[in-house]
């Protein structure tokens, strides 16, 4: 599992302007920056990427559009987590 940290967005302030993230895995410690097709192919082959919010961890999905991007899904609602996120 890895949590998404900070967002690098690209042509706009919507879900599917994510072109980057950057991540930490607690489990091995590890810092590291992907793109969005990247975490796209990670989560699809079974990867687990989350944020942390006030009320613990928000899943991160893939949304099935053309081209996919990623999203928030608490409760299996879409929320806003990923654009709530530090930009760099």
């Amino acid at each position: 599992m890895v949590y998404i940290t900070e967002v690098h967005m690209s042509g706009g302030s919507n879900h599917e302007h994510i072109a980057e993230v950057r991540w930490h895995d607690p489990g091995t410690r590890e810092n590291g920056q992907s793109s969005r097709s990247a975490m796209v192919d990670w989560i699809n082959k079974g990867g687990d990427a989350r944020v942390q919010d006030r009320r613990g961890d928000v899943q991160v999905k893939v949304v099935r559009a053309t081209p996919p991007y990623l999203r928030t899904y608490a409760d299996d609602r879409p929320t806003d987590n990923l654009l709530a996120l530090p930009r760099y």
